[in-house]
Formats: C-alpha cells, sequence, structure tokens
C-alpha cells in the first residue's frame, strides 16, 4: 500500500474519533481529550491515535482508562464511516508533545538567564594583563624622551627594529646582514 493513502486514512479516523467522542460519549471518566495525530501503518492494518488530556494526573488516568474502553466502539464507527475493507485496530497513545515542550521551554529560559549573568560578568570584567598585549616597534625620539633627552643609558638597538640590522653604539653598520651573512 502508499504511505499517501495511508496518511488519507489516518486524517480520516482522526476526524471521525474526535467528533465521536466530542458528541454520544457518556462515560463520566472520559476528561477534555483532544486527539492531535492519527499515524497508520502502510499496510492499513494498526492505527495508533495519540492524544492530549486536560486535568491532574488521576484525571489523565481516568482518561487513558476511558478510550481503552472505547476502543472498540470508535473502531466500529471508524469501520462504519470508512468503508474500507479491513478496518485497523486502534490503540490510544498519550502524546507526549506538551510535556517535553514545556520542558524544551524551562531549558531556554535556564539558558537565557545563564547568558544574561555571563554578559553582566563580562560588562564588569577588565583584561588580566595590558589592554594592549602586542609590543609595537620603539622610535629613537620615544627612548630620548623616556631617558631625559640623550643616549646616554639607552640604545637604538636596544628597541625592536623593523629593518632587522641596527646601529652598533658607535655608529658602525652591524657585521651581519639579515640573512646571517658576514657582511665585508
Amino acid at each position: 500500500m502508499s504511505a499517501a493513502r495511508a496518511r488519507r486514512l489516518a486524517d480520516r479516523i482522526q476526524e471521525i474519533v474526535a467528533a465521536r467522542l466530542q458528541r454520544g460519549i457518556k462515560d463520566p471518566r472520559l476528561g477534555f481529550v483532544t486527539i492531535t495525530d492519527v499515524r497508520v501503518t502502510n499496510d492499513l492494518r494498526e492505527a495508533t491515535a495519540f492524544y492530549t488530556a486536560f486535568g491532574d494526573v488521576q484525571e489523565r488516568a481516568d482518561t487513558a482508562d476511558a478510550l481503552a474502553s472505547l476502543t472498540g466502539m470508535l473502531r466500529t464507527e471508524v469501520g462504519r464511516q470508512t468503508g474500507i475493507k479491513f478496518t485497523p485496530t486502534l490503540a490510544f497513545v498519550l502524546d507526549a508533545v506538551p510535556e517535553n515542550a514545556s520542558h524544551i521551554d524551562e531549558l531556554l529560559a535556564a539558558a537565557r538567564e545563564a547568558d544574561a549573568a555571563v554578559e553582566r560578568a563580562a560588562a564588569a570584567a577588565s583584561y588580566a594583563g595590558d589592554p594592549d598585549p602586542y609590543r609595537r616597534p620603539v622610535d629613537e625620539e620615544d627612548l630620548d624622551d623616556e631617558n631625559g633627552g640623550g643616549r646616554d643609558g639607552a640604545r637604538a638597538s636596544d628597541a625592536v627594529d623593523p629593518a632587522g640590522a641596527g646601529d652598533a653604539a658607535d655608529g658602525t653598520t652591524d657585521e651581519f646582514d639579515r640573512a646571517g651573512a658576514r657582511t665585508p
């Protein structure tokens, strides 16, 4: 059988069962029930009806008992209204989607609260070290200003030299070039 035919039959069963539960059932145990989905196997032999029930745990248990006792009558009604050769067996399963959705909502609220706490902590935080931990090339003017305007304590070669070759203390150039080869 095709999956499309099974889906059409499932939709029809959902309509029939929901309409029958809405009218004509006098069972006092049956509370406020909503048929949320029906799934039929591809061979059209078994149908599972998912439902939600309003109320506390005891009322839900009473509703489950009432649906179990009404299964035969509801299957007969499905067979009469659909007119198919073999009426599928019915099974009622409490739909866990509302409980799962509320649990997911609680988890999302806890995650939002944790994010807000991290954001508040980050707003009041400061750097553990310097705000700018990267070293920058030092100009000779900066060294002169730091040492009182002269070269008496610092050499230009002590600063980071981006060209790779600095001046020696006596003003001569280094005897090695950047590649490490000795210069003449």
